[in-house]
């Protein structure tokens, strides 16, 4: 599955939870427990609000009066207090990796700012129970999901939000450097549009990356609130969930080396052009006749190669020819899905390559093990016949695993 964010309002802790889970219900108490797990008071409550905004709706996710609510020894945290504090909850191991994952780049973040080694780094605004929870909760959540993740440009944001450190500019330092390498644009908006916590989410899950260009199938989508009102504009973070759409054909790239020959004998020319097919990055040979220069009969050489390992082939096709220049390019080409199987044939084995057409499947035998089965060139009815047969039983077998 592939799933991408788009950060229309930005992105927070709370807004990834609530686009996930508007997307994927299914997840939330599995989550709630998490978080509890963590070490969540009682008296601290978590909700999850329908909410919408400028005609788009969705969901928002809420950690209840945590802002007054705060555990003592939680309100400056220190980066090893909350990794001990994790390594000690009951949490599924994949839970707690993620989330001790996600606090670590904060705090090697923070302590690039700061010059501090990341165990001395103490959290203000992510030591407090909301954070904890927006970070344990995301932990679960892209623990439960077999995805890829990807994200839009992210909104800049502009002027200076207030911090325990004092007044800093948007975005603040510790988001900038988690930020590094992702796309930004500036829809000329003020406030803090990425918060530290959704910096270390989408880092963690290095969901800069590109999807596939392969086409792909939308599944299901979710769309997640933040508080703030921004001016004309939705405040949410949307996320559409993808599978790929499995094709017949599949895409790569090989190389094609085109070269004339008129001065070299059909039979010496026939066993080099052998040894440029032997070569392991060669794919295929061919030769067409035609008429050169003077009138002359000369052969036209196609080399179809590995796109990186041209040199090594150019250098094959140069050693077994009398060429004097080789012409190449890079092609984009579609082929069949395939595989190769074998199966026994009047006591030999054969190869057969099954290819994935749009309209099914087809086999075919390779002609050299029939010839081997058969043992004698001349008979071409028999060899025929055994063809259809190996072909037939390579179907059943197939069906049979289907």
């Amino acid at each position: 599955m592939q799933i991408h964010l788009d950060a229309v309002g930005g992105i927070a802790g709370d807004m990834f939870i609530a686009a996930v889970l508007d997307a994927f219900p299914d997840l939330r108490d599995g989550m709630v427990e998490a978080i509890r797990a963590s070490g969540l008071p009682e008296d601290i409550g978590l909700r999850f609000d329908d909410h919408a905004d400028h005609a788009l709706t969705g969901l928002r996710f809420v950690v209840e009066d945590a802002q007054h609510l705060h555990a003592p020894e939680h309100k400056h945290t220190s980066f090893r207090e909350i990794r001990n504090m994790l390594e000690r909850a009951p949490l599924d191991a994949n839970v707690r990796t993620h989330a001790i994952g996600i606090f670590t780049r904060v705090a090697e973040a923070e302590g690039k700012v700061h010059g501090k080694s990341i165990d001395d780094v103490s959290f203000h605004e992510l030591g407090e129970w909301d954070s904890i929870a927006d970070i344990v909760g995301a932990a679960f959540l892209i623990s439960s999901l077999d995805a890829q993740w990807s994200v839009s440009s992210l909104p800049q944001g502009r002027g200076r939000v207030k911090t325990a450190h004092g007044e800093l500019p948007v975005p603040t330092p510790a988001t900038v450097l988690l930020l590094e390498n992702f796309d930004f644009h500036d829809d000329g908006v003020h406030g803090e549009r990425v918060t530290p916590t959704g910096a270390a989410i989408v880092n963690h899950l290095q969901a800069n990356r590109a999807h596939s260009g392969m086409p792909r199938r939308l599944l299901r989508s979710g769309s997640g609130f933040g508080t703030r009102k921004l001016p004309g504009m939705s405040n949410v973070l949307r996320l559409m969930a993808f599978e790929e759409t499995r094709q017949a054909t599949e895409s790569d790239r090989v190389a094609e080396l085109i070269f004339e020959i008129d001065d070299q004998t059909p039979e010496d020319l026939a066993i080099g052009l052998d040894k440029v097919r032997a070569h392991p990055s060669v794919l295929d040979v061919m030769q067409t006749s035609m008429f050169g220069k003077k009138g002359r009969v000369a052969v036209r050489v196609q080399v179809l190669t590995d796109p990186g390992d041209i040199e090594n082939v150019m250098e094959a096709c140069f050693a077994e020819t009398t060429t004097l220049g080789v012409r190449y390019h890079i092609m984009e080409r579609r082929k069949l899905r395939r595989r190769q199987t074998s199966i026994d044939a009047e006591g030999r084995s054969v190869r057969v390559k099954i290819a994935e057409r749009p309209g099914g499947s087809t086999v075919k035998a390779e002609a050299d093990d029939l010839l081997k089965v058969i043992g004698d060139h001349d008979e071409r009815e028999r060899v025929r016949r055994l063809a259809e047969n190996v072909s037939h039983n390579a179907e059943m077998k197939k069906a049979e695993k289907q």
